[in-house]
């Protein structure tokens, strides 16, 4: 893996920030169910290293991965951190003693999640941070203008650096853009779950990015006899087909494949030289008519972005 097969960069609107677009998502480097320690935590370091020795310069994290676990090992396994990695954390939710997952969007819960991030991370000021609204794998309806002008306060404070949101609609990005920029739209799509198609083309003619949650299909990974024999004839994996289609979707699409493993790693970081053929795409988009999901029966297990 050379640095500069990761599927070009994409800058971020109104910035300078050049951003390979095959990142890494660092949920899974927490215990089971995002809670608690890794199991091994040499290991953890281990891929948060390659990761970066490889070229990727874009990770995804949250301080209630752990909760503060996950940002404690980023802090251990890369402070002080190299020039041009951008971590992408995200406020909004919390964990209770149970691992259930709740929203925290007061003023007080988001201030407090801001300064949690900054400790946990070792820094003094946040790159980019995402709202987190809406339901478990879905948004839903309502106005985000009270969490958002939190985090706008606290960019004026020089607290953070750029704001995304996360399990928005259409009509919470438009009102977001009132109060602030909003550099990233970060929603549940992959083959299987294309609700926001024309949501990312819009995006797109905007300059924003579109960095998808479950690339894989999260807890319930894709399975498709279609998906995989197309990865049989290109002999590839089912998963790193599914992530060069994402990459192939649209330029603005950002990925952040997560593992625990360096050697999935570098199998999700191989997915960006794949080029798809025109009938690979057709045989692959005929996958989300013929999918049916049931990733809400996890409901109590995830959150997660």
């Amino acid at each position: 893996m050379t640095k500069h097969m990761l599927g070009g960069s994409f800058t971020l609107l109104g910035t300078s920030i050049g951003l390979k677009r095959m990142g890494y998502g660092a949920m899974q480097l927490a215990g089971p169910q995002v809670w608690g320690p890794p199991r091994d935590l040499n290991a953890a370091i281990a891929v948060l290293r390659e990761a970066v020795s490889a070229g990727v310069n874009h990770i995804d994290t949250s301080d209630y991965y752990g909760p503060h676990v996950t940002n404690q090992i980023i802090k251990q396994a890369l402070h002080p951190y190299e020039k041009g990695l951008v971590i992408v954390t995200k406020v909004g939710a919390r964990r209770l003693e149970d691992k259930s997952w709740v929203h925290a969007l007061s003023r007080q819960e988001l201030i407090d999640a801001v300064h949690d991030n900054l400790r946990n991370l070792g820094l003094d000021v946040l790159d980019l941070v995402n709202l987190r609204v809406g339901g478990v794998m879905e948004p839903s309806e309502g106005s985000i203008e009270e969490p958002l002008t939190v985090l706008a306060e606290l960019q004026r404070q020089g607290l953070i650096c750029h704001i995304g949101l996360s399990n928005v609609t259409r009509d919470q990005l438009s009102e977001a853009q009132t109060i602030t920029e909003i550099l990233c739209v970060q929603n549940l799509y992959n083959l299987a779950h294309r609700d926001d198609d024309g949501f990312i083309d819009e995006l797109g003619r905007l300059g924003i990015a579109y960095v998808p949650f479950f690339p894989l299909g999260g807890f319930t990974p894709l399975q498709s006899a279609a998906l995989d024999r197309a990865a049989a004839t290109i002999g590839a994996t089912p998963m790193q087909l599914a992530l060069a289609w994402l990459l192939q979707r649209a330029p603005n699409i950002l990925l952040i494949p997560g593992t625990s493993s360096v050697k999935h790693l570098h199998e999700n970081l191989d997915a960006a030289i794949l080029r798809l053929s025109p009938e690979t795409i057709s045989d692959l988009d005929s996958i989300a008519g013929s999918h049916t999901t049931n990733d809400r029966k996890f409901h109590d297990r995830q959150a997660d972005r």
